[in-house]
């Protein structure tokens, strides 16, 4: 039988008369605006349990409530603006299917939708789909989204997609362990701080993590397959990138644009396409014992990129260790490259001798791409062959001092993920 109005203000009429101060759960069966009615009539902090069924949604919550779908209840939105919108602080939206969000940009249609009034909202393991946008934490401070699985539209072109959750100015808000396919980014975060983003799966996007002028926040465990770029960093200080993956990403692995202060530690970028590591105008980065495997180019470093440790990191098996574009001289201490035919005679793990990744035809060929025709002359091959003898002509550019002999491991998740595509 469907709790009607009447019968849920009974309940509540009963629950009030007893004295009875605690919150109250409150079951809900599907029904012509039932989760409608249920809201209105619900007291702060009660709890909806919605039977399994279809519920319309719509709704705009002005109270802290949890609406608890145990798994099995469906809220369709109207498609028009998002299907829930939290306007209060401490609600819990959870076990929920959340579909059918209208389709504007401008009022961000969103499966659940948080505004600056919902504090410490959590919106967990829920299944957010056929949604212009994931989840919006737009202004809402402490946040959680947890456990959700968010699948976006692919009926536009991915530009013009929603993103899977978007963050803005909502410092302490925390995206974990959810998995997130389809739409434009993963996780686009702008003009906020604080912020945590760990143990999220991406697929299917154009970047799986964005960031643009959010700073002090740390991004952990996650793990990107097969996007246009993994990881861009833009325009941010102090972000803390550590044990992250990046798998098959076709552009980039990790991109850091006019990133500063930055630590960069512990990730693996595998299979990538033209680049795994990007570092463009970046400057004062710890960029430290990552695994940089299989691209076209290991890592492109630019001019006005300066102050940064690069250290024990491993570059395996690039096309192109390195592809450096600057007029300045750089050391770099610590790093193993697979392509450095190197001894050991002490056996301390540290090569006999210095590691200098490219020579003056590459340069040549950074500035004149047109030049590659000649790579197979005879003059471009005693050009080369002079430099290997007689050091003293080598250019500039990047030099590793102690380059290592052998490689970190890849993490369990790369190597499996390597071994079942071989």
């Amino acid at each position: 039988m469907n709790l009607t109005a009447r019968t849920f203000a009974v309940l509540l009429g009963t629950t009030l008369l007893a004295g009875m101060a605690h919150a109250a759960d409150l079951r809900v069966e599907p029904g012509p605006d039932a989760l409608v009615r249920a809201v209105e009539l619900a007291q702060p902090g009660d709890r909806l349990l919605l039977e399994a069924g279809t519920y319309q949604g719509g709704l705009v919550l002005t109270k802290a409530l949890e609406i608890d779908g145990q798994g099995k209840a469906h809220v369709v939105g109207t498609g028009t603006g998002s299907v829930i919108t939290i306007d209060a602080p401490d609600v819990i939206i959870e076990g929920l299917t959340l579909t059918s969000s209208g389709r504007s940009h401008q009022t961000i249609d969103s499966g659940v939708q948080m505004t600056k009034k919902a504090l410490r909202a959590i919106v967990r393991n829920n299944q957010i789909e056929d949604n212009l946008y994931g989840v919006d934490i737009h202004g809402a401070r402490d946040a959680l989204v947890e456990g959700n699985t968010i699948i976006g539209g692919d009926d536009r072109l991915m530009n013009r997609r929603g993103n899977g959750v978007y963050v803005w100015n909502a410092p302490g808000a925390k995206v974990t362990g959810n998995t997130i396919r389809q739409g434009r980014d993963g996780i686009f975060v702008n003009t906020s701080r604080k912020n945590t983003f760990t143990n999220n799966r991406f697929e299917k996007l154009r970047f799986a993590i964005h960031y643009m002028n959010a700073d002090d926040s740390d991004v952990s465990g996650n793990v990107s397959i097969g996007n246009h770029l993994g990881y861009a960093i833009m325009f941010s200080k102090r972000v803390t990138m550590r044990d992250n993956i990046s798998l098959d990403d076709r552009d980039h692995g990790i991109m850091l644009n006019y990133a500063n202060n930055a630590v960069i530690e512990g990730n693996a970028v595998v299979g990538g396409g033209e680049k795994c590591l990007f570092v463009y105008n970046a400057n004062k980065n710890l960029i430290k014992d990552n695994r940089i495997e299989g691209c076209e180019i290991g890592i492109h470093f630019t001019g006005g990129s300066a102050r940064n440790a690069i250290t024990g990191n491993a570059f395996v098996g690039n096309r192109t260790q390195i592809k450096f574009v600057s007029t300045k001289d750089h050391t770099w201490s610590g790093n193993y490259w697979s392509d450095h035919a190197a001894y050991d005679v002490n056996g301390d793990g540290i090569a006999d001798q210095a590691f200098r990744p490219n020579d003056a035809m590459d340069r040549v060929l950074w500035t004149q791409p047109s030049a590659k025709l000649l790579l197979g002359s005879p003059a471009v091959q005693l050009v080369r062959w002079a430099q290997s003898e007689f050091p003293a002509l080598l250019p500039g550019g990047i030099v590793d001092d102690k380059p290592l002999m052998k490689p970190h491991d890849l993490p369990e998740t790369a190597r499996n993920w390597k071994a079942a595509r071989q």
